[in-house]
């Protein structure tokens, strides 16, 4: 059922990476990298050369790991920060893996039982970190589309993928007042949410899922909007976004968390591909979905007209 949804409809966004960064915040910190190994020298997007990069990381002391916008920052000694956007279908896990050789090729197997191991979606193994505790940091992507690179902590605000992004929705900073004053345009509001530049981690699902709770059709335009409309809004974007990050975030595909582990999210949404449900208000509405874009939007037919 999840494989229809299509990639283009779903990755992890601000719950998925939040729960990812959170645990290994709780894992990490205090470990040395003693080895890198990749197949794919493509995910290094700086320094370009794979040997640099190895060279750089090696020996290094893991001092925090957190969230910015959809990217993981893992921060290390010597003033530099591990970036890493999981994209399309990454995600960072953490645990022990060994090498398989088989007849013309060769896989890496989870040493530990349990998700790591036995669930399909966490056997794309194309990049790992060895750490000092003989553990290791591994990047499972399908798809291959992630992104890594290594640059220095004080100058990250240089960097496009931080540069660029809009406050986060849990920054104190961002009040309903700076809130309205970034809905410029007449862009639907679905779209305005989804972009990074206005607001940075929600996607495709949690704008649904706002939406929904704030009784805003998807497509209304943002010049439309009244002033009661926009404090919904915004007064739904941290208690959907906490409430995912409590259910460790959404697995319709293949997103897990650092330990392998599905997230829950999924089982307790409200808008976000529930075509043709009751509505979950009771209001007698069903749950609708239009193209917005190139993208999907669900919502009721009852409490959130156009």
């Amino acid at each position: 059922m999840f494989r229809a949804l299509g990639y283009t409809e779903y990755m992890p966004e601000l719950p998925e990476v939040e729960t990812i960064a959170s645990e290994l915040n709780r894992v990490l910190p205090g470990l040395k990298i003693r080895d890198v190994w990749t197949d794919r020298v493509k995910y290094i997007q700086f320094p370009k050369s794979f040997f640099l990069f190895k060279k750089k990381l090696v020996g290094k002391k893991i001092l925090k790991a957190e969230r910015k916008g959809k990217n993981v920052l893992i921060h290390l000694s010597g003033g530099v920060t591990l970036l890493v956007h999981q994209k399309m279908t990454g995600h960072l896990l953490y645990g022990k893996w060994r090498r398989i050789k088989e007849k013309s090729s060769a896989r890496w197997e989870s040493a530990i039982p349990g998700p790591l191991r036995d669930d399909p979606e966490n056997r794309f193994i194309h990049l790992i970190f060895f750490l000092s505790n003989g553990n290791q940091l591994a990047l499972c992507d399908m798809r291959k589309f992630a992104k890594v690179l290594l640059w220095e902590t004080d100058n990250l605000g240089e960097l496009k993928d931080i540069k660029e992004l809009g406050p986060d929705p849990f920054d104190k900073n961002f009040t309903l007042k700076n809130f309205k004053e970034r809905l410029r345009g007449s862009r639907a509001i679905k779209q305005t949410l989804m972009d990074p530049k206005i607001i940075a981690g929600i996607g495709n699902i949690y704008a649904d899922e706002i939406l929904w709770m704030a009784g805003v059709h998807p497509a209304k335009k943002t010049n439309k909007l009244s002033a009661e409309e926009i404090k919904k809004i915004y007064s739904s974007i941290r208690p959907i976004l906490r409430r995912a990050i409590k259910a460790g975030g959404s697995s319709y595909i293949d997103y897990r968390d650092a330990f392998g582990r599905m997230g829950s999210y999924q089982k307790i949404r409200r808008a976000y591909q529930m075509a043709g449900a009751k509505c979950a208000k009771s209001d007698g509405g069903t749950i609708k979905k239009i193209k917005i874009g190139q993208r999907s939007a669900h919502f009721c037919s009852v409490h959130q007209k156009l």
